[in-house]
């Protein structure tokens, strides 16, 4: 019973420091949380769950970055966009 307070507050305290992270640093954080959970459950199938989550922690960590990047990238697009069209009037 009692690892299981520690565990709860354990993730309380993670997730609190969440809030005061920019858009980009969530994308990496999440991105490696959820290709070392992918990685683990596949490496466990294969037989080594402790590398499946390494492997799954880099593969998530770049694809938050790339999703990060291209959310960026659509943003400032559009803002130009938006100024362009603004300017023509």
């Amino acid at each position: 019973m009692m690892k299981k307070i520690v565990l709860v507050v354990a993730c309380g305290a993670m997730l609190a420091g969440c809030a005061e992270m920019t858009p980009g640093q969530k994308a990496a954080v999440g991105g490696t949380a959820a290709g070392a959970t992918g990685g683990a459950i596949i490496g466990a199938i294969a037989g080594n769950a402790g590398m499946g989550a390494a492997i799954g922690a880099g593969a998530g960590l770049v694809g938050g970055l790339i999703y990060n990047k291209v959310k960026q990238d659509n943003k400032a697009s559009y803002q130009e966009g938006y100024a362009a069209g603004k300017a023509s009037q």
